[in-house]
């Protein structure tokens, strides 16, 4: 008798030595990788190539033009202007400017000779000069090094900023800076402070904190290996997103967990048990929700943009290691800890388990009553709920994703884009206009720039030529028998007639019998960017919608019960849209959206969002089979209410925190995100499926049979009447 009295606290401290273990490897082994998270800025690619249309027509176009670039170089235009704004520069200034100018050309990053300076044109209060910049030297730090030049040589009356091809460049790199420590900083504290709300323990949200962090290091680590060995390719944004997808999703994972845990203490007696019961109780959704959210994410392959490729397994990597960490790191602690970690509030028997409806809705008051009212009129609530989403989705045809200029990318002032403003005062809207660039056969070069003025929005067209003299006539610069012509439109070069422009430039200059003409160039580019990212929507979202459904039928073990979920999830995400419209034209008055947006968030929505509604069905069929249809469905979303809300809570605010990155792409999707995932977690789980599934009854579960005995013999009972 004694020896089986204590068999069972040989298995307790068989599992609690297993469960030691376990946290240590995570400790010990992913804990050390955190530092790569400081490194990943070293594997980074942040240049145009990154964000390139992958076999497009600008993109080829951008790689031959290098050939062309004798001296490898990338401009930083520096722009003198006077602080008070009036009195033109004068001829000593000038040559203060001129020195200035010799110093900086004796820089080891700087390629050939500084060009200038030149007077303004138009304003004669603005002067410049021209700094090639190295194209084997890092941009950013080259950059960084002129202005601290500028700031130590200054010319008295008159204020130095750089701007230009690399000035953009180096503020495009310093707004991804901050991606280390501020964006994760902001992310770990909301969802700190929302556990602590949650939960009302001092330690449980510290051990969910710990779990993300250390998803983050291992994740981390695999980035940086995948990036550093070419397997990958990193930019600022996917980094952004990777750590706020890693604390959302891990932190989702550890509330559906943590709560099953809850439950299963009230009525077991040992902390093992109940942690396994809880890991075997949520393993199915969570995998499910993993999965769908790995697979979908693993769809952006298919993409064409680069930054759209390269984002995918980047992130589905964070994701798994999100789903290791909740899954194996945060039950080993709890088992470690055991109730002490809900301090002072711990669970205790006959506190939760079985019980009648009645006694659920005493636990658990408020989703109690509102499973109640739903019970009573399933189908009001559904068209009601319907009919809300569909009225914003209205308007999501109308969402302006045609791309935006250059200096629109970025939502604060910064010194590029101010002082570009001034280098147009000085001389010109044109200046710095990028002109379309052709590549074309030497031999019907002559042809390529006659068809090319022909055409009423080029103003003139010339090839590139060799170096040579002032006054001289060089020939055309040839590479393997091609040669570069610019041509320089009467548009400006991010406008939408320039993108008009270039597709009529493209179209007369096939005419050319022999001068296999390809049309590249910024606006070429916006013109590519905008129809492969429409490209990409029409082929992934189908993808994305597949994988979903093939991932929810084993689960579900239903093929209605997917379908619904995923209509129900596509008219939100065609809401979400819907209200971005109205917000970002008429609120916020934003310029419009990068090309990419639509398709981000509709993956990261469709993903993510039905995360909820598969938390809330796998627990109803689960609950079902117990209960029958109509009770089941209501105790899932009785019991489910809170721990779903707070996920979706959790998930919005870490979204919302890529907010602090100051370029618009991000704030777009950090706004879309959030909402659509507020929208799911508590208009769409919470009302719209749960009234669904009761007004169809049993057959949302066909063709698989989670009923009773009970309900095959015509049993309804359940909470509240139908309608």
């Amino acid at each position: 008798m004694r020896e089986d009295d204590g068999r069972p606290d040989r298995r307790r401290r068989r599992w609690i030595g297993a469960a030691l273990l376990v946290a240590l490897v995570w400790l010990v082994g992913a804990g050390p990788l955190g530092m790569f998270l400081g490194r990943l800025g070293e594997v980074q690619t942040n240049d145009p190539g990154a964000f390139l249309p992958v076999g497009a027509e600008s993109t080829e176009v951008a790689g031959i033009a290098e050939e062309f670039d004798r001296e490898g170089s990338v401009p930083a235009v520096v722009v003198y202007s006077r602080e008070d704004g009036g009195g033109e520069v004068s001829e000593e200034e000038l040559a203060d400017i001129a020195a200035v100018a010799e110093d900086v050309a004796g820089e080891p990053w700087v390629s050939g000779g500084v060009a200038g300076p030149f007077p303004g044109t138009e304003d004669p209060s603005v002067a410049q000069f021209v700094v090639p910049v190295d194209a084997a030297a890092d941009t950013g730090d080259a950059v960084t090094e002129l202005r601290a030049l500028l700031d130590e040589d200054p010319v008295p009356g008159l204020r130095a900023q750089v701007t230009g091809p690399a000035g953009y460049a180096a503020d495009l790199a310093a707004a991804f800076g901050g991606i280390d420590s501020t964006l994760l900083a902001v992310a770990v504290v909301a969802v700190l402070v929302i556990l602590v709300a949650v939960y009302r323990s001092p330690l449980l949200p510290v051990l969910v904190v710990l779990a993300c962090l250390l998803a983050l290091g291992l994740s981390g680590a695999l980035v940086y290996l995948a990036a550093d060995t070419g397997l990958v390719s990193l930019n600022g944004q996917s980094q952004g997103i990777l750590f706020i997808l890693v604390v959302g999703a891990c932190t989702d994972y550890a509330l559906l967990l943590v709560a099953r845990y809850r439950e299963e203490l009230a009525v077991r007696e040992r902390v093992p048990e109940a942690v396994l019961a809880a890991v075997r109780g949520v393993t199915g959704p969570v995998l499910a929700s993993g999965g769908t959210v790995v697979l979908g994410l693993l769809c952006l392959l298919a993409a064409d943009l680069a930054s759209t490729r390269s984002l995918g397994p980047v992130v589905a990597v964070g994701v798994v290691a999100a789903l290791l960490s909740a899954m194996t790191f945060l039950p080993a602690v709890l088992m470690l800890c055991g109730c002490a970690a809900f301090w002072p509030v711990a669970p205790h028997g006959g506190s939760g388990g079985e019980g009648s409806f009645g006694e659920v809705v005493a636990r658990h008051r408020f989703w109690g009553r509102l499973a109640t009212a739903v019970a009573r009129r399933p189908r009001t609530y559904w068209i009601l709920t319907t009919a809300v989403l569909a009225a914003a989705a209205v308007f999501a045809p109308q969402f302006d994703a045609g791309g935006t200029g250059q200096a629109e990318v970025f939502r604060t002032e910064v010194e590029a884009v101010e002082a570009q403003e001034v280098l147009e005062r000085g001389f010109g809207s044109d200046t710095g206009a990028a002109p379309a660039l052709v590549v074309a056969d030497a031999d019907r070069v002559d042809e390529v720039v006659r068809a090319a003025e022909r055409l009423p929005r080029v103003e003139r067209a010339a090839p590139v030529t060799e170096p040579g003299p002032p006054g001289a006539d060089p020939p055309p610069l040839e590479e393997d028998g091609r040669v570069l012509v610019e041509a320089v439109l009467t548009v400006g070069p991010e406008s939408a007639e320039a993108v008009d422009a270039v597709r009529d430039l493209r179209e007369g200059l096939r005419a050319v019998e022999g001068a296999d003409a390809l049309v590249g160039g910024v606006s070429a580019t916006d013109l590519d960017t905008l129809e492969t990212a429409r490209r990409d929507f029409a082929v992934v979202v189908p993808l994305v919608l597949a994988v979903v459904f093939v991932v929810l039928v084993p689960l579900l073990r239903s093929l209605v019960a997917p379908l619904l979920l995923m209509a129900v999830n596509v008219l939100s995400f065609a809401a979400v849209l819907g209200v971005g419209t109205l917000v970002f034209d008429h609120l916020l008055g934003l310029p419009g959206a990068d090309p990419v947006v639509p398709l981000f968030a509709f993956v990261f929505l469709v993903a993510l969002g039905i995360d909820y509604s598969i938390f809330l069905v796998s627990r109803a069929r689960e609950e079902v089979l117990e209960h029958g249809h109509r009770e089941g469905v209501l105790r899932a979303l009785t019991v489910t209410g809170g721990v779903i809300t707070s996920a979706g809570v959790v998930l919005a605010a870490t979204f919302a925190a890529l907010a602090v990155i100051p370029l618009l792409f991000l704030l777009q999707l950090a706004f879309l995100v959030a909402f659509g995932v507020l929208v799911d977690a508590l208009l769409v789980r919470t009302v719209l499926v749960p009234a669904l599934s009761l007004d169809a009854g049993p057959r949302v579960w066909w063709p698989g049979r989670a009923r009773t005995a009970g309900e095959s013999a015509g049993y309804s009972g359940s909470p509240g009447s139908a309608e």
